[in-house]
């Protein structure tokens, strides 16, 4: 079992701020009105340039500046079990292996400037840009393994949250998926003596004092197993399936140009693949 608590204050993130909302923003916290109609002081005073006559906008600097703020808290947890079926006393029939993995989402609040209030987008889609924060994710696995067999399924949850615009809840989001592993271990091979030296047998050589000297000669050589045994052993073939009842992702109306969250979700349906894996 572990959980983990956090919370994150980042400040000072770089994001560029669109000149239209520069203007609006200046207008509304403006501090009086020159005769020519022009707002004096308010934010981003600074960032625009006015002819001094009749007040027209001349420049407004939109470059990417450090003014964002992201506070975010939650929870991380998870539980893991592993079962082994020798505990039973009827021979080893393999091991269960049990996970549970969560995220509880407790706060995410965003302040887009330091002159603007906070926006909390906990339970909400913040736009395509950005994608939906739910309270809730989670995912739980069962897998079974015997000798170079290794099978499981695992369940994806997504919680619900609110669409923007109007009040509407978008539903959560499960899906099963499916993986079956098998891997090939194969006994090694014996391998037969070859004509030659032995290996702790050297050869005599004659030295300058005239004695003789045992020389045992380093051998490089390696002698491996050859053939399809060789090449199937430590190879693992792998089948699964993703999104097994090909579940569509719940609909999003602040996605207008594809209709569902991209960041949490996605339109595949299900999907089988197959990988060969080999180690060396």
């Amino acid at each position: 079992l572990s959980a983990d608590f956090y919370h994150i204050d980042l400040r000072n993130v770089i994001s560029g701020r669109e000149p239209n909302i520069i203007l609006i923003n200046n207008f509304l916290s403006r501090t009086g009105t020159l005769p020519n109609g022009a707002p004096t002081g308010g934010h981003f005073s600074d960032l625009i340039q006015r002819d001094a006559v009749t007040g027209a906008v001349l420049n407004v600097n939109s470059r990417p500046q450090n003014q964002i703020r992201f506070i975010t808290e939650g929870l991380d947890y998870e539980a893991s079990y592993q079962l082994d079926t020798s505990i039973f006393g009827r021979g080893n029939l393999g091991t269960f292996t049990f996970t549970f993995n969560g995220n509880y989402l407790a706060r995410f609040v965003s302040q887009p400037s330091p002159v603007n209030p906070r926006v909390n987008f906990l339970g909400r889609i913040v736009g395509p840009r950005f994608g939906s924060f739910p309270r809730n994710r989670w995912y739980t696995s069962v897998f079974y393994d015997l000798g170079g067999l290794d099978a499981g399924l695992i369940v994806h949850y997504i919680g619900q949250y609110w669409d923007n615009g109007p009040p509407r809840k978008v539903r959560e989001w499960t899906t099963l998926d499916l993986i079956v592993n098998y891997t090939f271990n194969l006994q090694q091979t014996v391998t037969e003596q070859v004509p030659g030296y032995a290996r702790n047998v050297g050869k005599k050589a004659d030295m300058k004092d005239g004695k003789d000297k045992n020389i045992i000669p380093v051998s490089t050589a390696e002698y491996n197993p050859c053939g399809w045994h060789a090449w199937l052993n430590n190879t693992t073939i792998t089948l699964g399936m993703n999104n097994a009842f090909d579940q569509d992702p719940p609909f999003s109306i602040v996605n207008i140009e594809n209709g569902y969250d991209q960041w949490t979700t996605n339109i595949r349906g299900r999907t089988w693949y197959v990988a060969l894996t080999k180690r060396f």
